[in-house]
């Protein structure tokens, strides 16, 4: 199987048809065909069906797009990483960062790391810590930007000085808008929304005193950006952390802070003994470097 064959299916899933697929990728629309022809072959099994209306996947062609990906994307690292323009440090770092007050400590590193090494560019993906987690453990991100709590026996990490808040997001015209702290008791009685990672589920589940069965929850959120928007329906209110920058964007929502006050730190995190291009090493002393500062 090669590499090719990988860009050529990606390109046919991508736009669920051959002929537009096959001009994309500048070959014949049978050659096209016949490269994904070969690949079932290869593997054995059904990919795409072919209809009037163009391309749809089957199961194991939904799986076999994610790991291509995964594949290609891999690839196209390796070959950035060997770039070197003008006798520069070149290549790329890739960061996935969670939603947290510590992406603008995130942002002057990459600012001032920039400035040094021009040449070298930067991936930055916005994720769950769950699916960075995920993301680091295949390679697939070098460095992590994650909320606690995190298991770190297999990274090297720094915890960031920045903190964030736990609290309520509700909106303005809520009957706890006109409070400037909540306790459990203030809020157990509504709707609540809370989030999908279930560590910090069970935490907060925790701080309320309540069986997580005797709440009303009509909706578990991975990112705060998406519960935003429920919460501006009505849906419910909203237990969440004031780093995320969707909370700054909206007038007719009001972050409320729980008391006793809850905190959480977020911590830049590498995979430990793994062996990385030169610019993503010298980022990560460039880390290092910071975490003498404070």
């Amino acid at each position: 199987m090669e590499l090719r064959t990988l860009r050529y299916f990606l390109a046919a899933a991508q736009e669920e048809n051959l002929t537009k697929a096959a001009d994309i990728l500048h070959v014949t629309q049978p050659t096209l065909s016949r490269q994904l022809a070969d690949l079932e072959k290869e593997l054995g099994t059904t990919l795409m069906i072919r209809g009037k209306k163009g391309l749809t996947l089957t199961d194991d062609g939904i799986f076999f797009k994610q790991r291509a990906q995964e594949l290609v994307e891999l690839a196209d690292r390796l070959e950035s990483n060997f770039v070197v323009r003008k006798n520069d440090i070149g290549g790329m770092v890739v960061i996935g960062a969670a939603e947290t007050t510590g992406s603008q400590t995130l942002a002057k590193l990459v600012k001032k790391f920039s400035d040094k090494y021009p040449a070298v560019q930067f991936t930055l993906y916005n994720e769950t810590v769950d699916n960075l987690k995920d993301r680091l453990d295949k390679g697939l991100v070098d460095i992590g930007l994650l909320l606690e709590p995190v298991d770190t026996t297999k990274y090297d990490y720094i915890r960031l000085p920045a903190k964030d808040k736990w609290g309520l997001l509700v909106p303005t015209n809520h009957p706890l808008a006109g409070k400037n702290v909540l306790h459990a008791e203030d809020i157990t009685s509504y709707p609540l929304l809370l989030p999908l990672r279930e560590n910090v589920r069970a935490e907060i589940i925790h701080w309320l005193y309540k069986d997580e069965k005797d709440l009303k929850i009509p909706l578990f959120y991975s990112l705060l950006s998406n519960a935003v928007l429920m919460v501006t329906e009505g849906l419910g209110i909203a237990i969440c952390m004031d780093g995320a920058l969707a909370l700054k964007s909206n007038p007719h929502l009001k972050f409320i802070p729980l008391k006793p006050e809850k905190i959480t730190h977020s911590v830049l995190v590498w995979k430990k003994n793994n062996l990385f291009s030169p610019a993503t090493s010298l980022f990560i002393q460039e880390i290092n470097t910071f975490k003498s500062e404070f």
